[in-house]
């Protein structure tokens, strides 16, 4: 235990990690972690682009939707890793923003309302960027109609959450080919991306700095909300 008088900075700050392995940025993330729990940093959101790689996450048959063969696997580059966060399997590759929110939920302690948080955050930055995302009942993740532009899966940890959400810019789509992304069969929709919809290359740069701008704009009126299911106890 730190002495009490000492005091740590508890500014909140945006990071940007650049390119990184996943299992390095695991690590990284699992660090800041501990430090949000113990009071030594502020509530902080990392952008990162990964490596190709596809991650399980806790779902039940995550593994069974991926696709291919350790053969077609090592010809494109992609590793498969296991992981801590909910939700299906996945990809993140170059191109792909991926965001790593860690915040103390200790204020607003609902792991569910914070996810339909940053499921707003990402509709209102996309709106910006001039493409109409909302949510799709009974589906994960942010849609263009049946076309899917953004996954989430957080977790949580002493009401410190982290992991958070994949925001496909300029991404390789083929990669999508080798998993069910999320379980979501091609019946059910398909994988898009902000280059796809607009037509052009977008800047990533442009893409982080209105996701930042959302959310901590919104970030303390979600804290500061009250949590239904404790004001009715």
């Amino acid at each position: 235990m730190p002495d009490a008088h000492v005091t740590f900075p508890t500014a909140a700050a945006t990071l940007d990690w650049g390119r990184t392995r996943y299992e390095a940025a695991r690590r990284a993330q699992d660090q800041l972690v501990v430090q949000r729990i113990a009071g030594e940093i502020g509530d902080t959101l990392i952008f990162t682009e990964h490596d190709p790689v596809y991650t399980l996450g806790l779902r039940s048959g995550a593994d069974t939707h991926l696709v291919w063969n350790q053969e077609q696997l090592t010809q494109a580059g992609i590793e498969v890793i296991k992981t801590n966060r909910g939700g299906d399997i996945t990809y993140h590759g170059p191109g792909q923003i991926v965001g790593y929110p860690i915040v103390n939920l200790t204020p607003h302690q609902d792991l569910h309302a914070y996810l339909r948080f940053l499921e707003q955050v990402l509709i209102n930055s996309l709106g910006s960027l001039g493409l109409a995302a909302a949510r799709r009942p009974g589906k994960t993740g942010i849609w263009l109609g049946r076309r899917k532009i953004a996954a989430l899966g957080v977790a949580v940890r002493r009401w410190v959450a982290y992991h958070g959400f994949a925001l496909n810019v300029n991404p390789d789509l083929a990669h999508f080919g080798g998993i069910v992304p999320c379980g979501i069969s091609a019946s059910d929709g398909t994988v898009t991306s902000m280059q796809a919809e607009l037509e052009r290359t977008v800047d990533p740069a442009e893409v982080k700095a209105v996701l930042a701008a959302e959310f901590w704009s919104q970030l303390p009126a979600f804290l500061n909300a009250v949590n239904p299911a404790k004001s009715a106890s």
